[in-house]
């Protein structure tokens, strides 16, 4: 019963509406009218169109401005969220000039894509470890020709058993010689590419130790032994002289035999003049002294006889 008197109170006792002020000026206004005599209303009609009129005015100028403020503060927003980091898509960072991805060019890239022998010949041995692991053994075997293309490059089976791969220098690993070149196939090549031409190299003894090979000493042009790369009489890795001469930046982990040998190529190219004459000068040196030898030995020989 409570219950049904509250809501019968509620009903007779309603709570008031508010009413928006212009509604309830413009109600004010048509009374006034309503109670104005006929003569006078005309005056006061105009005199309440010209006050409707600014009134209405302001109140749409009003509106206008809110709009403005409100679609400013809008893109104000926008910008924040935009700029802000944690946004969902986020704004595309720009990386000046200097930072954009453009691939470098190796300086050992070959010139062109000639495979032709040419007049020097460029060789790099990879080894591997067999007998107890301290002999070593011919893994790998690649020559290029004076361009760094590639002539030869071949994996090779030891003919004794690898018991080291020295993976982490050489890059051979036991799948690579399971297909790989019997020893004396790639020997009998090699032979027959670099007989009669200039091998290039670094500590090329080393190659043709494990190649068993022999070439003219005449015909070796090594970036170990030239003068000019060694520094207080020692000898430099072929590391150290292409990135000093080169800029080229090789070696790194695993050692790659087509850039070492395209490296020992290019040095030697850019250096071919002045090695070259440096080979005659020593030639012609070494031709002196053999023709000063005898006559040593004659002129020992007549005073050993005479006594």
């Amino acid at each position: 019963m409570s219950s049904d008197l509250k809501r019968k109170q509620k009903k007779k006792n309603p709570k008031p509406v508010q009413i928006n002020p212009n509604w309830s000026l413009l109600q004010q206004v048509s009374l006034l009218l309503s109670l104005t005599p006929p003569s006078s209303s005309s005056r006061l009609c105009s005199a309440i169109d010209i006050s409707f009129f600014v009134w209405f005015s302001s109140l749409s100028l009003q509106k206008l401005k809110s709009d403005s403020n409100n679609s400013g503060n809008r893109k104000s927003s926008n910008n924040d969220d935009s700029d802000d980091p944690r946004s969902i898509l986020g704004k595309r960072k720009e990386r000046p000039d200097s930072e954009v991805d453009v691939p470098k060019i190796s300086p050992l890239a070959p010139v062109n894509d000639d495979s032709s022998l040419t007049d020097e010949v460029a060789m790099d041995c990879e080894m591997v470890g067999v007998s107890q692991g301290t002999k070593s053994a011919l893994g790998r075997v690649t020559l290029v020709n004076k361009w760094g293309n590639v002539l030869y490059d071949e994996f090779v089976r030891p003919v004794e058993r690898v018991v080291d791969f020295r993976t982490h220098i050489s890059g051979i690993r036991p799948r690579d010689l399971r297909k790989a070149k019997d020893f004396r196939v790639a020997q009998t090549k090699v032979a027959e590419l670099i007989k009669g031409k200039i091998l290039v190299g670094h500590a090329l003894h080393n190659d043709l130790k494990v190649l068993l090979l022999t070439h003219p000493k005449k015909d070796i042009r090594d970036t170990a032994e030239y003068q000019p790369f060694l520094k207080d009489k020692t000898r430099k890795s072929l590391k150290h002289l292409a990135s000093e001469f080169l800029g080229a930046d090789i070696q790194n982990g695993e050692h790659c035999p087509i850039d070492d040998a395209r490296a020992a190529m290019l040095l030697y190219q850019k250096n071919r003049r002045e090695w070259e004459r440096n080979v005659k000068d020593q030639t012609r040196m070494r031709l002196k002294q053999k023709k000063r030898k005898p006559k040593k030995r004659v002129k020992e020989a007549n005073h050993t006889s005479t006594v």
